[in-house]
């Protein structure tokens, strides 16, 4: 995999920060299709998506000083960006709901007993990924960094080694320590 795409979204990010229009437009187009599926997995439903995503962009436009290339890849940042922003609009929906009445009409009983997505699994994928995010965040920069890759990105632990130009051994030690952490750590949220 070429570090070229990391380069040009750096850049993009770069030129963000300091309020350049072109680059946010730029940004969206090569980063929006994968990132709305991300948002698709999180809510489930393509409305909310879009507005996640468009929510997603305007935090991006706020925020793309904070972004330190040295920490995590553009995609990754990106990526929790985008499953923030999920997650916040799933809390939003929830509480939206509990203003409801608990008449459901004919159609909203038929979604319910569908095959669609159990709305208390969903529940339960969102405080996972709260606590996973909360998780990453205590790992040490080098450590958070090989596991994002490795799961994000779906590399082995040679792809890693490659990439970073750091010992075979280094990685997996990283990698391992970095679990370890996260196992502990979400054990507390279980």
């Amino acid at each position: 995999m070429s570090a070229q795409p990391d380069d040009t979204l750096i850049a993009l990010l770069d030129r963000v920060a300091a309020r350049d229009e072109a680059a946010l437009k730029a940004l969206y187009d090569l980063t929006a299709g994968k990132l709305m599926g991300l948002a698709m997995r999180v809510v489930g439903k393509t409305e909310w998506a879009e507005d996640v995503l468009q929510e997603t962009f305007l935090h991006i436009w706020r925020s793309a000083g904070d972004y330190r290339a040295s920490l995590s890849p553009p995609m990754a940042w990106l990526g929790l960006i985008v499953r923030s922003r999920s997650l916040d609009c799933l809390r939003r929906r929830g509480a939206e709901r509990v203003h409801l009445t608990d008449e459901l009409d004919d159609s909203l009983q038929d979604t319910l007993a569908g095959d669609g997505d159990d709305p208390a699994d969903l529940s339960l994928a969102s405080q996972q990924a709260w606590a996973l995010h909360q998780c990453l965040r205590q790992l040490n920069a080098k450590q958070r960094e090989v596991v994002s890759l490795a799961y994000l990105r779906d590399l082995s632990h040679g792809e890693l080694a490659g990439q970073l130009n750091l010992p075979l051994g280094t990685v997996k030690t990283w990698i391992r320590r970095g679990l370890d952490q996260l196992r502990l750590c979400m054990a507390r949220f279980a």
